[in-house]
């Protein structure tokens, strides 16, 4: 279930902002990053690898992850910090360590979690902290060399970024058109009502791709996504699978697209268009009743809008619902971040319904390796808090390769040039940052 989990200890200490701002270009360059609008957490290193064994389908499984992260031991004196993070429930708690993780879009397929040595949590607003997490030795040893961490960033060895691209689809655009066609054919059969079509495109560069550049880009480009980079599955995704900050629960489920195209008086019409398209509310619904389904049993009470509002990206529109409740305590406890993603996970946003009918259709006829792309993105930690999103926009790079996915939902209705059409407008949010010509 872990590797190098047993034994290990953790200090939380304060740093100045201009250590954390040196420290966000080193995991820029080298790390892994998961930052957003109002929090930033960047792990540098490994200390412990905790192991999914059969991905999100154990609960136990799920359950003994977040108690090898209660089980690190804490190193307290003195210069202990309290933070008034947005981390979870107590907000003068210390901060505590925290395991990163892409998951595959397959639930089925094993995963892990990563204990960064050096985790940076900064919350907007509030002082940024470190934890560091090893053996004993190790923690004093990282506290002491945070000087020299910091230096690393800039001591890396400067590398000349791509600058000749060539884009290869890994199907013709006939075969993806026939591949919605064949699904309207399986929704007009009754056997399902949505399925979720992805589509694959790589980018070949001259020379390898730098996260930093990617990551500064999509968080230019797309600042009110959450962009991420966990060993090389890098993205900028609109949609917040689940939070959990104490009893307190997040879900921004999105479905639903339009295109934008900076005009305002066309984007006006546009999204007018999307909010009351009947196809487009019925595909969203869908989602949101998944979601609150799923969730209802384990809530004291939930929180829907009556209908969802429009969610402005760079290129496109969707419909989003904010949903938002408290978890009813039971057994002494709610159930943890993890264990929420792996009631959830996969929505009908990025499988379709019914879900396991959708999934079926996909494993036979989909013929395409989604690998993480629209799997869950996020972190957990020792309290069981945490948040995981959607990794979607979003590529699989591999020194100067890039894999690009971007998917569809298929209804009753759709047409399969507009599902194509709309998959070229999703996939740009990736090829946007990485294709510098």
């Amino acid at each position: 279930m872990s590797r190098q989990a047993a034994g290990l200890c953790y200090a939380a200490r304060p740093i100045d902002p201009g250590t954390l701002a040196r420290l966000r270009v080193h995991a820029y360059e080298t790390g892994r990053v998961i930052e957003r609008d109002g929090l930033m957490v960047l792990g540098l290193g490994t200390a412990a690898v905790l192991e999914l064994s059969a991905g999100l389908t154990d609960p136990s499984n799920l359950r003994r992850v977040v108690a090898s992260l209660g089980a690190i031991s804490h190193v307290a004196d003195g210069r202990s910090v309290k933070v008034a993070a947005d981390l979870g429930g107590d907000h003068g708690a210390e901060p505590v360590p925290i395991a990163l993780g892409a998951l595959a879009f397959d639930r089925r397929a094993d995963g892990e979690l990563v204990i960064p040595e050096v985790t940076v949590i900064a919350p907007a607003g509030h002082p940024p902290s470190v934890v560091v997490v090893g053996s004993p030795y190790r923690v004093r040893e990282l506290e002491s060399g945070l000087p020299e961490i910091v230096a690393e960033a800039e001591t890396v060895e400067a590398t000349l970024p791509p600058d000749e691209f060539r884009l290869a689809s890994a199907r013709p655009h006939q075969d993806f058109l026939n591949r919605v066609s064949a699904a309207l054919a399986e929704i007009a059969s009754g056997r399902l009502d949505k399925v979720v079509l992805a589509r694959e495109v790589t980018v070949h560069a001259n020379r390898p791709f730098r996260q930093a550049d990617l990551l500064g880009r999509l968080r230019a480009l797309h600042p009110s996504c959450t962009t991420f980079a966990i060993d090389g599955f890098i993205g900028a995704t609109p949609e917040l699978l689940i939070r959990r900050s104490g009893a307190h629960i997040t879900s921004c489920p999105l479905a639903g697209t339009a295109a934008r195209s900076g005009d305002p008086e066309a984007d006006r019409k546009a999204s007018d268009a999307l909010l009351t398209s009947a196809k487009e509310r019925a595909e969203h619904q869908a989602v949101v009743d998944a979601i609150t389904s799923a969730l209802a049993p384990l809530a004291e009470h939930l929180d829907e809008p009556d209908g969802p509002v429009i969610r402005e990206l760079r290129n496109v529109s969707h419909l989003g619902t904010s949903i938002s409740g408290t978890l009813a305590r039971r057994g002494g406890g709610y159930p943890s971040a993890l264990e929420l993603v792996g009631l959830l996970h996969p929505t009908p946003a990025v499988a379709g319904t019914p879900v396991d009918l959708a999934l079926d259709y996909l494993a036979k006829l989909e013929e395409l390796d989604r690998d993480r792309y629209a799997g869950p993105v996020g972190w957990v930690d020792a309290r069981a808090d945490g948040e995981w999103h959607l990794g979607i926009r979003s590529a699989v790079v591999e020194a100067s390769s890039a894999r690009l996915f971007a998917g569809v939902g298929v209804v009753a209705k759709s047409d399969p040039a507009a599902e194509l059409a709309e998959t070229q407008l999703k996939l740009q949010a990736f090829l946007a940052a990485a294709v510098r010509p």
